[in-house]
């Protein structure tokens, strides 16, 4: 899956819990997050509007970000709920990484 195809699929999934997605999309989504919240940033403290654009950003992105998320660990044989791992400081984001870098189990 390519960057754009990756970009367009989870807009346009995302509420869409259900289903799988491939390591290409998951990881071009989140590279597509973290370029848009830099651009976003730089944008912010050029314009002096400090947290308001980011915040937009964040919210835009947020669902997208969950729905990939989920769908992606899915197609490793976890449950969506594996997401609230996340909660955990630190040791839960790693573990989310570790669940996300491997490959499918269909």
């Amino acid at each position: 899956m390519t960057f754009a195809e990756s970009v367009r699929t989870c807009f346009s999934k995302y509420v869409d819990f259900n289903g799988v997605a491939s390591r290409s999309e998951f990881w071009w989504f989140v590279l597509f997050a973290f370029l848009v919240g830099l651009v976003v940033n730089i944008l912010d403290t050029a314009l002096g509007t400090a947290p308001a654009l980011g915040a937009i950003c964040a919210l835009a992105i947020l669902l997208p970000y969950l729905g990939v998320g989920v769908r992606r660990l899915h197609d490793t044989g976890r449950s969506g709920w594996w997401w609230l791992i996340s909660l955990i400081p630190l040791i839960g984001t790693i573990v989310l990484i570790v669940f996300w870098v491997q490959p499918s189990k269909r």
